[in-house]
């Protein structure tokens, strides 16, 4: 069982005492909101794929970027054609700050992108492990 390595990447904003989270729509293998992720490359460390993965996905400059010790690996719910062999994936949780502004999305994998705040953001995504993940940014950026 092959999985693909990859990295989370909790992208935030941050306006004087206000903190903004990005969310992307999904619309490859599934639909809903997520924040940004991607496969690490061979070439690459995570810290530097976590980098290229948010600036990649949003369009955006990552300020400042920060490794988490939360990882894991969840197994796909369908077999997906532009991943032969693959039945899941690992992450490795990364937080990137930006400066807030206009998102220039993929259109193959996000239909839409929204700046939200904590308690929307938890209540927009799919996933337990992401919001696992942002909980934990979240309590990190408000120490």
């Amino acid at each position: 069982m092959r999985y693909r390595h990859a990295v989370f990447i909790v992208t935030y904003s941050k306006n004087n005492s206000r903190i903004e989270y990005l969310l992307l729509k999904r619309k490859l293998h599934w639909k809903g909101w997520e924040f940004p992720k991607g496969k690490i490359e061979k070439s690459e460390t995570k810290k530097m794929a976590a980098k290229r993965e948010a600036e990649e996905e949003t369009g955006l400059k990552v300020l400042k970027i920060k490794r988490f010790e939360i990882k894991g690996k969840y197994l796909y719910k369908k077999a997906l054609k532009d991943r032969p062999g693959v039945v899941g994936q690992t992450y490795q949780l990364f937080a990137a700050e930006v400066r807030k502004g206009r998102v220039k999305l993929d259109s193959k994998e996000h239909s839409d992108y929204k700046w939200v705040e904590f308690k929307e953001a938890i209540k927009k995504l799919k996933w337990p492990n992401q919001k696992k993940c942002l909980k934990k940014v979240d309590d990190w950026l408000k120490k």
